[in-house]
């Protein structure tokens, strides 16, 4: 693991630090890019690793930020329920513009654009999950219970 953090995960170890959980980003030398490579890379089960995936109000075009467990599929449909409307699936370009990081690298706080945030209540069966830290090298460990904290998420099922 490197000690000096790029431009990107230096700006998620500053945002982390405004909340005093003592949450460090740390550098991979192998990918963390998918939820696969991450637990293979970090040693842990694909279940521990957080996709933060954004999503965009159909009607609306909000942009909704949902947090879940690296082995759970999103059920747009049941998102309407949580929402209030159908959510789609942005492009590359929309997800870069609205949280300021490529896909692959999507940290769940950071983000250019302030969103809504569900989370997956899966992520809460794990003592510590992972989350990308604006690279797909970069992450950090952190707890659900701070998880909900840092994004101020809504807890729900997504699947």
């Amino acid at each position: 693991m490197a000690e000096i953090l790029g431009k990107s995960a230096l700006k998620i170890q500053e945002e982390l630090n405004k909340y005093n959980l003592s949450l460090k980003v740390v550098t991979m030398q192998d990918s963390t890019r998918t939820c696969v490579e991450a637990a293979n890379t970090i040693g842990c089960e694909v279940g521990q690793i957080v996709k933060s995936l954004v999503f965009r109000g159909k009607t609306s075009g909000t942009p909704v930020l949902i947090v879940a467990s690296g082995d759970n599929r999103i059920n747009e449909k049941k998102m309407k329920e949580y929402l209030g409307e159908a959510v789609t699936r942005p492009d590359a370009n929309y997800v870069q513009e609205t949280t300021g990081f490529a896909i692959g690298g999507i940290p769940p706080v950071g983000h250019t654009t302030k969103m809504p945030c569900f989370i997956d209540a899966d992520l809460f069966r794990f003592k510590e999950v992972w989350a990308a830290a604006g690279t797909p090298f970069d992450v950090f460990c952190l707890t659900p219970d701070q998880l909900a904290t840092i994004t101020q998420g809504k807890i729900i099922n997504v699947k």
